[in-house]
């Protein structure tokens, strides 16, 4: 599926569940988002059964302050410890089975969000493991002169974001270099293209969720 259609109905499926507490609609779409990431990317199962757990501390916290405080507890409980885990299968759905290269190539070029923003963020998330690498660097030079730089002290991240903003200045004639012109036509190596089977699969998976919720009891 085109990426900027799967992330749109990802986003409008999340806030349609927001809206409605169905204890019906979020279930369903828990056994569907983990059909679809076994089926998509049954190697990646340690990291969805990563994310299951981070969740359910504050799903536990919710689905107790619920049923002590909330009106209609249990029920609402339910509900809102099942919304949160649909909430993350949903992303993982999305996250795991769309490379962010392409997904910043449809934003581009079919939802005609601006070249530089895209680039800027595809840049910022490749930086990731030169950041983390620089901040080892920046520790084991800090020990060497007998300066313990902790991680959550603000020294060793003023001179990281130093480093980064070096960095930026490379990133940005390394571009230019290579022709990018702000507010200027472009061609695309990799063109990105909304079928109608993309359509359909929008359209199709929206109505079956209004079925559920409308039809299927709460």
């Amino acid at each position: 599926m085109n990426p900027a259609l799967k992330l749109l109905l990802i986003v409008l499926i999340a806030f349609e569940i927001s809206l409605i507490p169905n204890l019906t609609i979020n279930l369903v779409l828990i056994i569907v988002c983990l059909g679809y990431l076994i089926w998509k990317q049954s190697r990646q199962l340690k990291k969805v059964l990563t994310f299951s757990l981070i969740a359910l501390l504050p799903a536990l916290g919710i689905f107790f302050s619920q049923l002590y405080y909330g009106a209609n507890g249990l029920y609402m409980g339910t509900v809102l410890f099942t919304r949160l885990y649909a909430y993350v299968y949903l992303g993982l759905s999305f996250s795991l089975t769309t490379p962010m290269i392409r997904l910043a190539q449809a934003l581009e070029q079919n939802a005609h969000v601006p070249s530089k923003f895209v680039y800027g963020v595809l840049a910022a998330i490749n930086l990731v493991p030169r950041f983390q690498q620089e901040l080892q660097v920046i520790r084991a030079s800090g020990n060497m002169r007998g300066q313990v730089l902790h991680p959550w002290g603000p020294t060793i991240y003023f001179k990281a974001l130093v480093v980064a903003l070096g960095w930026s200045n490379h990133l940005a004639r390394a571009m230019e270099s290579q022709g990018f012109v702000e507010d200027q036509p472009r061609t695309f190596a990799t063109p990105i293209r909304v079928t109608k089977r993309d359509w359909i699969t929008l359209v199709g998976a929206l109505v079956l969720v209004q079925l559920v919720l409308f039809l299927a009891p709460a």
